[in-house]
C-alpha cells in the first residue's frame, strides 16, 4: 500500500505559490456565468453531495429545480438542513482553476413565491433526463440564500520544461 504524506496548507500560505481569493464581484461574475455545482446536504454521516444545475439572482440567492418523486432524499434532506453547502468549480488546466464554496439556509418555495422567480433565475442547463422526467414527475424549487461564500482561483503561466526538470530532480 502507498504511503502518503499529507500537507496541510491555508489559503493564505497557498498565496505564495500563486493562490488568489476572489473578490465579492469576482465571484458574483464566476456564479453568473456557470451553471452546474455540488450540494452538500448534512446527514448523520457523511455529507450527501449531489450535482445541480442552478440558476443565480446576481446577488446572494442560488435556485435548484428538484425532479421528486414518491420518494426523495434530496427533498428529505434539503427540508430538515439548516444549512447547506454548495461547490462551484471550474478546472480548465492544472495552472489555470477556479471555484467558489457558498453556505446559506435552503428552503423550497411555496406556490405563490414561485411567481416571483423569473425564467432568467431559475437552471437554464438541465440534463435532458431531468427535462423529460420533470414533465410527468413532481418538480419542487429550492432557494439557496447565501450567508457566506468563499472564492479561490489559481491562474499562472505553466512552468517551461526546464523549470519542470529541475523541480523534479530537486525532489
Amino acid at each position: 500500500m502507498t504511503s502518503f504524506h499529507t500537507v496541510q496548507m491555508t489559503i493564505n500560505e497557498l498565496t505564495d505559490y500563486g493562490m488568489e481569493r476572489m473578490t465579492d464581484e469576482e465571484i458574483e461574475q464566476f456564479l453568473g456565468t456557470r451553471s452546474l455545482g455540488i450540494i452538500g446536504l448534512p446527514t448523520g454521516e457523511a455529507p450527501y453531495l449531489i450535482p445541480m444545475s442552478y440558476g443565480y439572482d446576481g446577488g446572494s440567492t442560488l435556485y435548484f429545480i428538484y425532479v421528486v418523486g414518491s420518494e426523495s432524499r434530496k427533498a428529505t434532506l434539503s427540508d430538515q438542513a439548516d444549512t447547506v453547502s454548495f461547490l462551484v468549480y471550474s478546472a480548465e488546466t492544472m495552472f489555470h482553476w477556479r471555484s467558489v464554496l457558498a453556505t446559506g439556509s435552503l428552503r423550497q418555495l411555496s406556490e405563490d413565491e414561485l411567481s416571483t422567480v423569473s425564467d432568467a433565475q431559475t437552471p437554464i442547463w438541465r440534463p435532458e433526463l431531468l427535462e423529460a422526467a420533470s414533465e410527468i414527475e413532481s418538480t419542487r424549487v429550492y432557494e439557496l440564500t447565501v450567508d457566506e461564500w468563499t472564492g479561490i482561483r489559481h491562474a499562472i503561466e505553466p512552468p517551461t520544461f526546464a523549470q519542470r526538470s529541475s523541480r523534479e530532480q530537486s525532489n
